[in-house]
């Protein structure tokens, strides 16, 4: 995704982010101007005591999809729904990405976000006794802890911590 928009006026993707819990209302604006788009929406049920509640959630928290001409960006503005709208670079990628999402969300399948990361990714703890420290993720595939590393000892320290205290540094 790229900051500066190509010089051409075709349909391009965009990646949306919505303010908070404003995904249904942009999504409906996207249909009464006649943009094209993609809101991911999962079934979730909700049990409050004896009583079970099902409603849609959205699977991207804050996000929706679209494509519309450059020109006619400032549309998907006018109601103050919209934090930014990002230009996706690689569209054959996306669309078939978004072609899979699609599929997962028709299948009816329980599904579940889980985050990308890859060993040696840089995080820092968010929140808990130790916020604002900083390590690197040890195994993929079980992203629960940091390895926090004691250069001089050529040692480090594996420290469990649930992912969502983690937050993904460039």
């Amino acid at each position: 995704m790229g900051q500066h928009l190509p010089d051409f006026a075709e349909p391009r993707w965009f990646v949306c982010h919505t303010k908070p819990r404003c995904e249904k209302k942009f999504a409906t604006l996207l249909k009464a101007e006649k943009f094209a788009h993609y809101l991911p929406l999962l079934q979730s049920i909700r049990h409050y005591g004896s009583q079970k509640k099902t409603f849609t959630k959205p699977l991207f928290a804050g996000y929706v999809f679209c494509q519309l001409a450059p020109e006619r960006k400032d549309r998907i503005y006018q109601q103050d729904l919209l934090v930014r709208a990002m230009w996706v670079e690689n569209e054959a990628a996306f669309l078939s990405q978004l072609e899979a999402v699609k599929l997962i969300c028709a299948s009816g399948l329980e599904a579940a976000l889980h985050p990308l990361i890859k060993k040696g990714t840089h995080v820092r703890v968010q929140g808990g006794p130790l916020h604002g420290l900083e390590g690197y993720v040890d195994d993929p595939l079980n992203p629960q802890g940091i390895v926090v590393s004691v250069d001089v000892l050529q040692q480090g320290l594996l420290v469990r911590l649930p992912f969502d205290r983690l937050l993904i540094l460039p």
